[in-house]
């Protein structure tokens, strides 16, 4: 039996795509998984093969015994997303994942335009570490236990992240919702 998304998309949540897309895809990760890692390009693939159709919805679900680094990389990436670069953010920790330390995650902040003095801050304040945690137990309560864990128009998907079944899973959805 597949787990459903207990949390709605939220206003606070970082979401790329239309609302009224016929599909939405949420996924709860961590920056330092591997895993994760690999899913990265072909999500991104994914939202550029099926543009409007997919609303994409990314949750932070830091797995902190196995990662180090993941918690304090979730918490740059919603300093980042509170100036405006969630999504260059993003980018650039998964493109750079083993680079996680803090100084990074601050060097990364000023490249996408975040000044450092106030990352480096919010960083060591835990400025966001409640909203990190607010994702994190979101994914709980769906019955997240993993990372990349995806759910698809609220239900979980536990295929393998494969580009190829995972783009036909989510063109059947967009194809069944475009007709209702």
């Amino acid at each position: 039996m597949s787990a459903r998304l207990v949390r709605p998309i939220e206003p606070d949540d970082h979401v790329v795509g239309p609302p009224n897309a016929p599909v939405t895809l949420v996924e709860y990760g961590d920056y330092e998984c591997p895993h994760c890692g690999a899913a990265y390009p072909i999500v991104e693939r994914i939202r550029q093969r099926l543009g409007d159709r997919l609303r994409f919805a990314y949750r932070h679900f830091p797995l902190s015994e196995a990662h180090p680094h993941a918690q304090h990389a979730a918490e740059m990436a919603e300093a980042a997303g509170e100036r405006g670069a969630f999504w260059e953010m993003h980018r650039l920790l998964f493109e750079h994942q083993s680079a996680l330390d803090d100084a990074s995650l601050v060097r990364y902040a000023a490249s996408v335009g975040v000044d450092a003095d106030w990352a480096a801050e919010a960083l060591a304040t835990g400025m966001f570490e409640s909203r990190v945690r607010h994702q994190f137990m979101g994914g709980v309560r769906s019955g997240v236990n993993g990372t990349p864990t995806f759910f698809i128009n609220g239900m979980r998907y536990d295929l393998t992240v494969n580009e190829r079944v995972l783009t036909a899973t989510l063109e059947s959805a967009a194809l069944a919702n475009s007709h209702v």
